[in-house]
């Protein structure tokens, strides 16, 4: 692709942004569908998010990701914000508009997306949290309407108790319930769509899970750890062991690039450009 007057300019801030793989994404997709964009990342401190974000927009950037630690940093500097992102509370794309940005929240789509490429549906489903922080929070949002239960697990309680009661408050019935990591036991006698939504077995701590006992992944139907490095952690391992289908968080990272890109451009990415794009990330770990 040929950079010239024409190209529109996208990236990533957060910090630290040098291990991103965004721009394998955003590039890739642009060079696939011959859109004259570039992607960068940009290394942004905490005391200097809301001049990137003024300063992005005065320089024309047409959108920008936004990855930890401020997604909800961001937020005081936007002049609109998507319906999802504002039950969420975290931002992760800004889309250009005439006055200002606007956030979108493009992680979570993305997660149900990669849900019904790997034909995993939750609809009608009863689904374990394991975790209570800012992901496993999202994720109970998005599944508040489609779940018939959400089971948040979690070390302390009181964190997990805060999120089910406001997503019982969204939906304006008793959807999710608050447990222990230890009291799993109690939900015995059915078989769960798990959401591993912990950084526990992330690299280079990769003998570790948030469930150590078999017992648990003896109930569980099909397990997805966020987590995509390494590619099978030992969560995926003991949900496979157990006779569960298991799934990392890499095709959940696509999504929400590709969900950014299609808002950013007005394209709509095709599964065979999806499958491509997905091919090169796997490489890439």
């Amino acid at each position: 692709m040929v950079i010239d007057g024409h190209t529109a300019v996208c990236g990533l801030i957060g910090n630290p942004v040098a291990h991103t793989r965004s721009p394998l994404i955003h590039n890739g997709l642009a060079k696939e569908l011959s859109v004259n964009l570039c992607y960068e990342a940009f290394p942004v401190t905490e005391e200097n998010v809301g001049d990137a974000v003024k300063g992005a927009y005065a320089l024309g950037i047409l959108g920008l990701n936004v990855t930890v630690p401020h997604k909800e940093r961001v937020i005081p500097y936007l002049k609109d914000m998507d319906g999802l992102a504002k039950k969420i509370g975290a931002v992760n794309t800004l889309v250009r508009t005439t006055d200002g940005y606007k956030g979108y929240n493009t992680d979570m789509p993305g997660l149900y997306r990669a849900m019904l490429s790997d034909g995993i549906k939750a609809d009608g489903e009863k689904v374990i949290i394991l975790g209570a922080g800012g992901v496993a929070r999202a994720v109970a949002v998005m599944l508040a309407d489609k779940a018939e239960q959400i089971y948040i697990l979690n070390r302390t309680l009181e964190k997990a108790e805060k999120i089910a009661l406001e997503v019982n408050s969204y939906c304006d019935r008793k959807v999710a319930t608050a447990m222990e990591l230890t009291d799993y036991k109690k939900l015995a006698g059915s078989k769960y769509l798990v959401i591993q939504a912990t950084n526990v077995g992330m690299h280079p701590n990769c003998d570790r899970t948030p469930i150590e006992e078999d017992a648990f992944y003896e109930m569980v139907k099909a397990g997805y750890d966020l987590i995509y490095n390494p590619a099978e952690t030992l969560f995926m391992k003991k949900v496979k062991m157990a006779g569960g289908e298991a799934y990392n968080g890499l095709k959940m990272l696509l999504y929400q690039g590709i969900i950014a890109f299609e808002l950013w451009t007005g394209s709509k990415v095709s599964e065979t450009v999806a499958g491509k794009i997905y091919d090169r990330l796997k490489e890439s770990i």
